[in-house]
């Protein structure tokens, strides 16, 4: 009985959720048909076709960088637009104009001018007849009366909503760590039961210790522990602060997990021996002239194994935020209006929790390949070592010879 009350309260929650998710959409849905005629086509009457929905440029303005946080637009009665966000800093350097710093919203969303510098849109990149291979929305460029100014550089060093968000998640992070350190380190969870976000996280630390650090690096999982629950945690921390309406994309950006995956990269080098470099360019056992095939392909899984820690994140993470923009896109495409929007709003909300679940799997499984990888680059020091202590007590058991 309890269950399915539970079961109800939460469908509907969700449902309420995603409905309020669609109403910035619904209001770009119904701006484009009244106010952005396609140039140069006209219906049967001779009037001009409206444009509809812009899918696209919904969805990659949720999962692309940008310089603020951006919420929704609310068309007033005057018909224009009024965009709910939250500007972020701007901070640029020009060798000909040195530094300059103020807030995103001095550009009020590329539409004006500041300091000589102006960010570019879609629309101003196609007014101004640019190239959109070279120019992207969201680019900062030094303009001259209207002009882009090619004899400038500009290096933008902006604290993009990316990077504030990252910053955010981990702060939050560091701070929840510290209260459970600090909780530990007073007694309770050691000489008591653990309390708050302790019993929260010590059953994931211990699942990462017993599952992930110790099956893969065995006598060195104590040295290598901080770094697997350090990688393991950041991950889940911005999957999971990702998944916010009108947050940024923080893991389904590909800078993110380069930056990851060399990180990783760095350590398997760096924890190599001998015998690692000895099976990839003269694997034992193996005759020569499949070595001569064998040790390329050894070679290349040097940098194969980073790159698909690298590539596995950012599309996991990218496809499932693009699912669920597109879900909810679908009331608008297909013009059904709200009529369809309670199966739109279903298969959304199936996405969203199999989202959260990946947020979880995700950061598992960069964790579990990294240390997989890391264990490899060591694997024959364990060896070694019990092959020496092998000897030791052979020598010991011999007779001394006088």
């Amino acid at each position: 009985m309890h269950c399915g009350r539970l079961k109800s309260f939460t469908i509907a929650v969700f449902s309420l959720f995603f409905t309020v998710l669609a109403l910035p959409l619904s209001g770009l849905a119904q701006e484009g048909d009244q106010h952005a005629p396609v140039h140069g086509e006209e219906n049967g009457h001779g009037e001009a076709k409206k444009e509809g929905f812009n899918a696209t440029e919904v969805i990659f303005g949720h999962v692309l960088n940008g310089h603020e946080f951006h919420f929704m637009d609310i068309t007033g009665d005057d018909g224009v637009k009024h965009p709910v966000s939250i500007p972020l800093p701007i901070i640029l350097y020009s060798p000909q104009k040195g530094f300059s710093t103020f807030m995103s919203s001095k550009f009020e969303h590329g539409h004006k001018e500041h300091e000589g510098y102006m960010m570019l849109t879609s629309e101003t990149i196609e007014h101004m007849g640019l190239d959109p291979k070279k120019y992207n929305p969201e680019d900062i460029v030094a303009v001259n009366n209207g002009q882009i100014d090619e004899t400038v550089k500009v290096y933008d060093l902006s604290l993009t909503r990316n990077v504030v968000q990252m910053l955010l998640a981990l702060t939050i992070f560091v701070i929840i760590m510290l209260r459970v350190a600090k909780r530990y380190k007073s007694g309770v969870g050691v000489t008591s039961a653990p309390k708050g976000a302790q019993s929260l996280l010590e059953p994931v630390i211990t699942f990462v210790d017993e599952q992930v650090v110790k099956p893969n690096l065995g006598h060195k999982s104590e040295k290598y522990l901080p770094l697997m629950l350090t990688i393991f945690f950041f991950i889940l921390v911005n999957n999971i602060v990702g998944l916010i309406p009108g947050s940024a994309n923080v893991t389904g950006n590909i800078a993110f997990t380069f930056v990851l995956g060399i990180i990783a990269f760095v350590v398997i080098m760096f924890s190599s021996n001998k015998h690692f470099w000895g099976h990839i360019f003269n694997p034992p056992g193996v005759p020569f002239g499949v070595k001569l095939i064998l040790v390329p392909v050894e070679f290349l899984g040097i940098f194969i194994k980073p790159f698909a820690l690298i590539i596995r994140l950012f599309a996991n993470m990218l496809a499932g935020h693009i699912i669920i923009i597109c879900l909810i896109s679908l009331i608008f495409i297909f013009a059904f209006g709200w009529g369809a929007s309670p199966l739109s709003i279903a298969f959304t909300v199936f996405i969203y929790l199999i989202e959260v679940l990946v947020a979880f799997l995700q950061a598992f499984i960069f964790s579990m390949l990294a240390a997989v990888f890391i264990g490899q680059a060591f694997e024959g020091e364990h060896h070694d070592e019990a092959h020496g202590h092998g000897h030791d007590n052979d020598h010991a058991h011999q007779p001394a010879v006088v």
